[in-house]
């Protein structure tokens, strides 16, 4: 509890600064939405041209984009720091984190806290509540309570790989495009269904890099729809359980790989 008090000043610390600037603040805000929003973009350009996508209406395909999105904007936010691993692994910075008295992977998270990254979570939030009124869905507890789940437990999801992506840095240093790979590509990858994928793929997004879980499988949940490929419909309600067992996972591979760790020497 020390230590969440420790972080939960240094976040605080942080986020007073960033909002002292209050108009470049905002800007930043927009600024992150809009980059967020090309995939929309994309996504509405190929619905001007085709009627559905892999068996999914455009609001269908929108629901999933929102869910992946919101759940990438809250693991951006929490986690994104990450990519700053290989940069401390090289000057020898990730040193000085071994020798303080909390962990390092916390010490990173709220090392560059930045709430700009709420543009992108509004974005997807924004979406989500747009495209819930247009689609069809079922209306009772358990959908309710699953499309404010969904998005949380994706965020694990995310953040989990996103762990285990940067992990591999301790081992290659300069890993940072193999993480990006799997983490902004995974978020690219999760904000379509998969049924428009090689089996190959679609085999590694369900149980490999599970972003299926993220958006597809839940979607398909919320709406009711029997997967095109066959799958269990409890996969679109068993999110959280899986976002937990990769945070577990997460959680070993980051601390047999900081035990991996001999320092630059420098």
């Amino acid at each position: 509890m020390a230590s969440f008090g420790v972080y939960r000043r240094l976040i605080g610390a942080q986020i007073r600064s960033q909002l002292t600037y209050r108009v470049s603040f905002l800007m930043t805000c927009v600024g992150d939405a809009l980059a967020q929003a090309t995939e929309l973009v994309a996504i509405l350009a190929i619905f001007s041209r085709v009627t559905d996508l892999g068996g999914f209406s455009r609001d269908e395909v929108l629901l999933m984009y929102a869910l992946a999105s919101t759940s990438f904007g809250l693991a951006d936010l929490a986690v994104g720091q990450l990519d700053r691993l290989p940069q401390y692994l090289r000057t020898g910075k990730f040193d000085s984190l071994l020798i303080r008295p909390l962990g390092s992977l916390g010490q990173l998270m709220v090392s560059d806290f930045q709430l700009r990254r709420l543009g992108r979570i509004c974005l997807g939030v924004g979406i989500l509540a747009y495209v819930v009124s247009t689609v069809d869905i079922q209306w009772g507890w358990p959908t309710a309570l699953l499309l404010v789940v969904s998005p949380i437990a994706g965020a694990v999801l995310m953040s989990a790989v996103w762990v285990m992506a940067a992990s591999v840095c301790f081992w290659l240093i300069e890993g940072a495009e193999l993480t990006n790979g799997l983490t902004y590509g995974g978020h690219f990858l999760a904000s379509y269904p998969i049924t428009i994928y090689p089996a190959w793929l679609r085999t590694a997004l369900a149980f490999v890099i599970p972003a299926a879980f993220i958006a597809y499988f839940p979607a398909l949940a919320l709406l009711g729809k029997p997967d095109p490929l066959g799958t269990p419909a409890f996969l679109g309600w068993i999110s959280p359980v899986v976002a937990a067992l990769a945070l577990g996972l997460a959680a070993l591979v980051w601390r047999a790989a900081v035990r991996h760790y001999r320092g630059t020497g420098s």
